[in-house]
């Protein structure tokens, strides 16, 4: 799967997704500031399949019907948390399909949680 990173994600966390995944920043694309309705098609046009961000707010700012895009929405930019919460994030990961959108809890709770924002999508 080819993963893009927001800037609002640390970016060492491409450093511990596993799998055959190839993860890229937004920094390395070149689309640093790019918006987030943009920066979504400009994704897409590229031929990522997920977009991992830290922007709670982008699941009601966005409307994801028709994008072939899924996002994975972490609670938290806190690289501990992330840390801890990696077996989370790559359930999210490898259960995304294009159009869904993964919440992961990556806070101090002792054990993760993903729940679907599916209903979370602005019509």
């Amino acid at each position: 799967m080819k993963i893009l990173l927001d800037e609002s994600v640390p970016q060492k966390l491409r450093l511990l997704i596993e799998g055959d995944h190839t993860v890229v920043t937004t920094w390395f694309q070149g689309w640093s500031g790019l918006k987030n309705g943009a920066l979504l098609s400009a994704a897409e046009e590229a031929g990522f399949e997920l977009f991992i961000t830290a922007d709670q707010e982008i699941t009601y700012q966005q409307n994801l019907t028709g994008r072939k895009l899924a996002l994975v929405v972490l609670s938290s930019n806190n690289w501990d948390s992330v840390k801890a919460h990696i077996a989370g994030i790559m359930t999210a990961i490898n259960g995304a399909g294009p159009g869904s959108c993964t919440e992961v809890e990556v806070s101090d709770a002792q054990v993760p949680e993903t729940k679907n924002a599916q209903a979370l999508r602005k019509t």
